[in-house]
């Protein structure tokens, strides 16, 4: 019988990349779930409130992201209630629940990581639940998982800090981060312009002074074209409102759409806690963020030219047939990534 996969998807973000590594591994009979939890509390306040409604837990991230599953014709199993299954892909280890736990476990970067503060470090002191932090700061923490593949070593010298150990951290760059060159051939209409992206703070209950962003990043396009790339799981029509009233008139508001390509062929990108400031890093463009520059450049993703689904494919794969006890994988695994020559192979 084939070997089964569980791959936890989240964001779109987070199922496509599942989606990059699952097309890697054929010989394999993959599935696919939304990250969910067996917590009784934490399923009554989903079922019976929105507070958890803008997390990827529910709402539109679940809604779009079992979309694309079944679109591309993928096999769901949400709640892991199908199967037994050999191997568990996470695209997060905030939330794992005990009984999946007992598989072999992989996780996968999905891109930055939320500042490590004063708070997480509270959280992790008294060994209270990870999403307590609200938001990814604490991430990659938990080393919890068999494997974590990293995007850089940047980033595999953060997660080692906070609590995984570094032997089980594997530098294999991530899908969506990992060529950022090829969004410069695109069909996106404009050229030089100032992008914004803007954050979903509010939505995740940290405190924004999104006016004084707006006005900031105004003053930044010094009388340049200004465009904006509104976060998929802002509200809409309050953020739409703020832009207009405090943004000259020409001022163009993408509420959706692919950002990629937009950094592309910007002049110049301001965010404020946007994975996608790596893009325009990678890039070359002038780009403005919440967080450190240094920091930034650290923690780089690797840019391999898209072979990173390949590299954690094989990651599976080798992890699937080793034969003996679990833990013991990563104390002889010899990593090797994928040549980026043969990617299109």
């Amino acid at each position: 019988m084939q070997k089964k996969i569980l791959f936890i998807t989240g964001s779109i973000n987070q199922t496509t990349q599942m989606y990059q590594i699952a097309a890697q591994l054929p010989e394999y009979d993959c599935w696919f779930s939304q990250i969910f939890v067996d917590s009784p509390f934490i399923q009554w306040v989903l079922d019976e409130t929105d507070f958890l409604a803008k997390t990827v837990l529910s709402g539109q991230f679940r809604t779009n992201s079992e979309k694309l599953c079944l679109e591309n014709g993928l096999q769901m199993d949400y709640k892991a209630k199908k199967n037994q299954y050999d191997l568990v892909v996470y695209c997060s280890d905030m939330i794992i629940p005990d009984r999946l736990l007992q598989q072999k476990t992989i996780w996968v970067q999905e891109g930055m990581v939320d500042e490590y503060n004063f708070f997480c470090k509270i959280i992790k002191k008294l060994n209270l639940p990870r999403y307590w932090a609200i938001g990814t700061a604490l991430n990659g923490s938990s080393n919890l998982c068999d494997i974590y593949c990293a995007a850089s070593k940047g980033y595999k010298e953060r997660f080692s800090k906070i609590g995984t150990k570094a032997h089980k951290i594997l530098v294999t760059g991530i899908p969506n981060f990992d060529n950022c060159e090829q969004y410069l051939e695109n069909d996106f209409p404009l050229q030089n312009y100032v992008l914004v992206a803007t954050s979903d703070s509010r939505e995740c209950f940290r405190p924004e002074d999104r006016i004084g962003f707006i006005k900031d990043c105004v003053e930044k396009a010094a009388g340049r074209q200004l465009v904006f790339k509104l976060h998929p799981n802002e509200v809409v029509e309050r953020a739409v409102a703020e832009i207009k009233e405090n943004t000259p008139e020409s001022t163009l508001i993408y509420t959706t759409g692919n950002i990629n390509p937009m950094i592309a062929n910007c002049e110049e990108f301001i965010t404020q806690y946007s994975s996608a400031v790596y893009v325009g890093m990678a890039l070359g463009k002038k780009v403005h963020s919440y967080f450190d520059k240094e920091e930034l450049e650290r923690q780089m993703p690797i840019q391999n030219k898209g072979t990173s689904a390949k590299n954690i494919a094989q990651i599976c794969r080798d992890f699937l047939e080793f034969s003996g006890k679990k833990e013991d994988f990563v104390k002889t695994y010899q990593y090797k990534a994928v040549p980026s020559e043969l990617v299109f192979q």
